[in-house]
């Protein structure tokens, strides 16, 4: 239902059902998906592909053009996800030429006062907590968790299933399964609860947990450790996330427990 106090491009694609409130304002070249709930005083401007059954809650900002001097108004796109909810005041600025668009996947929430910028890739199912703040062209895989008020540098890749703590400052490649908090950013063992909440075995939580005590706590350099477990774990889905995961940190990893 379209309230006759929002503005609505008459350019813009609207689908079936979706519920836009008072005070929306809604850019030409938007697409929105069936069954979405945008709320007032919420803004989308041109370049955004939202997908299905998405809630954006009031104040929150979509497509925005980035944040970056380099931006010379090409055109660009924000997409988000099904069932993604963006809650007050956040924003997910668009892409530049580097990338084209910013994305952020399905099923994810994206909570108050977040900023999501340009070139991002947000995979599916990840929380980004209160006021955190993404910077550009950053990786982040599926199922991970930000807590409230993370700072994650420019082109940082943070891995699937990890979880953050509330405060951290993501400057290097954080590796998938784990938890990482305190300052400098460190590795805090295995995020064993949320790989238990999504059925991994107790297999394979152990077969993990022998990849990180290679790499974190066997006193080898990265290099050293990384041939150790090509080498010394069994073949497996996990071995293989993690090994693709070092050989593309371009950043480095965070470091280990810290005394």
């Amino acid at each position: 239902m379209m309230q006759e106090m929002s503005f609505i491009h008459p350019e813009a694609k609207i689908g079936k059902d979706v519920q836009i409130a008072p005070f929306v304002y809604i850019d030409k070249d938007v697409e929105i998906g069936d069954g979405c709930q945008i709320m007032s005083h919420a803004t989308i401007l041109s370049g955004a592909r939202i997908g299905k059954n998405v809630r954006v809650f009031p104040g929150a900002v979509i497509s925005a053009i980035p944040q970056d001097l380099k931006f010379k108004g090409e055109v660009t796109t924000a997409v988000i996800g099904d069932n993604t909810t963006i809650r007050e005041c956040a924003t997910v600025n668009r892409g530049t030429a580097s990338k084209g668009t910013t994305i952020v996947g399905s099923n994810c929430l994206i909570m108050a006062y977040s900023h999501v910028a340009h070139d991002c890739r947000l995979g599916n199912n990840i929380i980004i907590g209160n006021a955190s703040q993404i910077a550009g062209e950053v990786v982040i895989d599926d199922w991970a968790i930000l807590s409230g008020n993370v700072l994650v540098h420019q082109f940082s890749h943070i891995g699937a299933h990890v979880m953050i703590q509330g405060g951290s400052r993501v400057g290097k490649d954080v590796p998938p399964f784990i938890t990482a908090g305190r300052d400098p950013l460190s590795y805090a063992g295995l995020n064993l609860v949320g790989l238990r909440r999504r059925g991994f075995s107790n297999d394979q939580i152990g077969e993990i947990q022998n990849i990180y005590r290679l790499l974190y706590q066997s006193g080898l350099n990265t290099t050293q450790a990384i041939e150790k477990i090509k080498t010394e774990i069994a073949d497996s889905v996990e071995k293989d996330v993690v090994l693709t995961f070092l050989k593309s940190a371009e950043r480095g990893i965070i470091r280990g427990y810290l005394d």
